[in-house]
């Protein structure tokens, strides 16, 4: 049985997410209290039940002491030897404030006491205990609904056997770092075709940035050293139960030498782990 447990803040795709699952063969079951989730999956279990794919909804909705014990209903999970994966969702506070007024949806945490800015914080401190526990976090602060579905199935639908799940990804240090990654790997340091007025409107994806870069002895360096690095590490991870990882790349405007490396990096782990996903936040 497959066990997803599916949170985070309002407005951030929870319910995209699992449209998504349930898309792809999942039984979906959204605002379970989390006090349930053992005896859910248990009885499940128990019964001999067809479903065998299970993604259930947990959010600020929930029951707030539910919330808070969300660490040790975990614990009686793993007692019952249920195995379960938690995807968080979450987005930066002015995109969600920008979602929630394009929408006028209200948000489940406000009042005549607590503004739309006070919910959105207040959210994302009764979500801890569930964001700290996650085993893949999703920024959807610069995707779309059409991406979100995209890397949802594409990530948890497609079997990747016992080997982890791997995402590079691209982006511009100008414009933040990603809040979902597992490692971020600065990479400004390397010569940046953006100063050569002619390969200024290409991208890292083109053979012109390339053939600049590839002329620079620290481009394959910084390459080899970060590859290194993770085929170092990545099954240390994997056997602590990480399912999932993402890799951030950065430069200055995320349009050239992040997007060439996290290229490379993608095609050298594609022969070894069957799950490889790039994606350039900058180039979206």
């Amino acid at each position: 049985m497959t066990f997803i447990i599916v949170s985070g803040r309002s407005g951030s795709g929870k319910t995209t997410a699992l449209q998504a699952l349930e898309d792809i063969g999942y039984y979906c079951v959204d605002n379970l209290p989390a006090g349930l989730l053992p005896e859910l999956a248990q009885q499940l279990h128990n019964s001999g039940s067809h479903l065998q794919k299970i993604a259930v909804g947990i959010d600020a909705r929930n029951v707030p002491s539910q919330l808070e014990q969300f660490p040790s209903i975990i614990e009686k999970l793993k007692q019952n030897n249920v195995h379960y994966e938690i995807v968080y969702l979450d987005c930066d506070d002015n995109t969600l404030l920008q979602r929630f007024s394009s929408t006028r949806r209200k948000h489940p945490l406000t009042s005549n006491e607590t503004s739309l800015a006070e919910a959105i914080g207040e959210e994302k401190y009764i979500l801890s205990a569930i964001a700290v526990l996650s085993d893949l976090k999703i920024d959807t602060s610069h995707i779309t609904i059409h991406e979100l579905r995209h890397i949802i199935k594409s990530r948890i639908g497609e079997p990747h056997g016992t080997t982890i799940a791997l995402q590079f990804q691209s982006f511009g240090f100008k414009h933040g770092v990603p809040s979902d990654a597992d490692f971020v790997f600065d990479v400004r340091c390397l010569p940046n075709p953006y100063w050569e007025p002619e390969l200024r409107a290409f991208t890292g994806k083109d053979p012109e940035i390339a053939k600049f870069l590839e002329k620079h002895g620290s481009v394959k360096a910084m390459e080899i050293d970060i590859a290194t690095f993770l085929h170092n590490w990545l099954n240390h991870f994997h056997a602590n139960n990480r399912t999932y990882m993402t890799i951030a790349i950065g430069c200055t405007g995320g349009h050239h030498r992040s997007v060439y490396i996290s290229e490379k990096l993608g095609e050298n782990f594609l022969s070894e782990y069957p799950n490889v996903q790039v994606r350039h936040r900058e180039l979206t």
